[in-house]
């Protein structure tokens, strides 16, 4: 009987660990998440702000220019 509350001891210690693992993990990937949503906000404003740059200096641009842009 004491062995098999020592068994339960240990898995009960056991499980506590592996939630307190679980509980560290979880807090590292959901800050890891939050960074990674701010640099793909960043990059999405980023690149429309390129796209407009890009579609005015189209604009500004004669057909002779836009044709070596290509080539």
């Amino acid at each position: 009987s004491a062995s098999g509350a020592s068994v339960v001891a240990i898995d009960n210690k056991i499980e506590q660990a592996m939630d307190l693992v679980k509980s560290h993990l979880m807090y590292a990937v959901r800050e890891e998440v939050e960074v990674l949503k701010e640099q793909i906000k960043e990059l999405v404003e980023r690149n429309s702000l390129l796209e407009r740059e890009n579609a005015l200096l189209k604009s500004l641009s004669n057909n002779e220019q836009l044709s070596q842009l290509s080539a």
